[in-house]
């Protein structure tokens, strides 16, 4: 947790996107090609169009182009910060996917503010942007592989019908619309939460009518027509693909982020994960900051972060609409590079401010300790928040 405190700001708001889309192109991975009707498919249950798209037969692979959106940050946000040279990540742009069922995928994304490429595998996640000239590298968790057998088969019309019972409790569904998305006939869901998600207003989810293939992801926030952030297919085609389109080798001198490092034992070498206020106050070196509200939230957990060197993570509320607490010792995160962030006041302390459409990070340091605060709220709130810390 102490990378976001290390990262220039520019990095920092890069990270942030990257991992959007990242995780976005998981979802887009699935896809195969339809003829490009342009025409919309007949009307269905929602239950009956999701167990149509999940019982969907696996492309061999898929090559498409894709527009990603990123209004994330307010115009003119990023125009006074030290060294920001821009990306696609942070601004938006167009380019290809590739992807194999077998290989793992890539997204090119090109831009006047700079390129970016993303890969990913069945191990790692690694982003190039170009314009920094900087690679950042993710090790993704192992896979199950007990009982594959079982894993393998697609959920039932019973499952799926139990499944959204209890998602109705916590979000409203609209659709499936029946529409056209890059030429194919499609569905449209839109997904807005039923309780309190701070500033996201709402999921859109779009996907081929008859081979289940996610062709949009979009997350608005409240009260707005426009994404925050979308990756939208513009036209797909189904075929193998070459292990080529899958690589690109960034340049030798390419600076190396390192992300989610492997956690160091706790203490006493069980594995186990430390949580509880007291015991993770016990391990600590430094005075842990959890009082039993924030914000109007009660604390909901108290966790130890990788050893008592990497800090403590506290969440209070629930869902998207909670408030998180990310902490270490002052000064022992390396330097710290969040200073080109707009600058707050807190109190008796001086912090400084990312917002964005979907929510405010607060960087700070009070009476020893380094503080991370985030949550899907206005910055007023953020910092009335963080004021509330004493």
């Amino acid at each position: 947790m102490k990378l976001f405190r290390r990262l220039s700001t520019p990095r920092l708001l890069l990270l942030i996107a990257a991992i959007v889309v990242a995780a976005a192109a998981a979802s887009v991975g699935s896809m195969a090609a339809l003829g490009s009707s342009g025409q919309t498919p007949p009307a269905k249950p929602l239950d009956q169009a999701l167990e149509d798209a999940l019982t969907a037969p696996t492309p061999e692979g898929v090559t498409a182009r894709v527009r990603f959106t990123n209004n994330l940050f307010p115009s003119g946000a990023l125009s006074g910060m030290t060294g920001s040279g821009g990306s696609a990540l942070t601004s938006g742009g167009a380019g290809r996917l590739w992807w194999s069922p077998h290989a793992g995928g890539r997204i090119e994304l090109q831009s006047d503010a700079g390129d970016a490429q993303i890969l990913w595998d069945k191990t790692r996640l690694t982003i190039w942007d170009s314009s920094s000239n900087t690679v950042y590298e993710l090790s993704l968790p192992a896979r199950v592989t007990a009982d594959t057998g079982s894993q393998n088969q697609p959920p039932t019309l019973a499952d799926i019908d139990t499944f959204l019972k209890r998602l109705a409790k916590e979000a409203d569904v609209t659709g499936p619309s029946p529409d056209s998305v890059a030429g194919e006939p499609a569905y449209r869901v839109t997904v807005s939460p039923a309780h309190s998600a701070g500033l996201i207003g709402s999921l859109g989810l779009a996907w081929d009518a008859a081979h289940g293939v996610p062709l949009e992801i979009a997350i608005r926030a409240e009260g707005q027509s426009s994404p925050a952030l979308a990756l939208t297919v513009t036209d797909i085609s189904f075929a193998s693909v070459s292990s080529s389109d899958l690589a690109v080798a960034p340049p030798a001198n390419a600076k190396v982020v390192q992300l989610g490092a492997p956690s160091k034992p706790s203490e006493g070498g069980t594995g186990q994960t430390v949580t509880g206020l007291d015991a993770v106050r016990a391990a600590v070196p430094f005075t842990l900051v959890a009082p039993d509200t924030l914000g109007g939230l009660p604390r909901q957990s108290v966790q130890l972060l990788g050893g008592a060197d990497e800090g403590a993570l506290v969440l209070y509320g629930h869902g998207l609409g909670g408030i998180a607490l990310i902490e270490h010792s002052a000064g022992s995160g390396g330097k710290d590079q969040t200073s080109s962030l707009p600058t707050v006041a807190l109190g008796t302390a001086t912090g400084h401010e990312l917002a964005t459409a979907l929510g405010t990070v607060l960087f700070f340091d009070r009476g020893g300790v380094s503080i991370v605060l985030a949550g899907s709220m206005p910055p007023a709130a953020a910092e009335a928040a963080a004021r509330g810390l004493g």
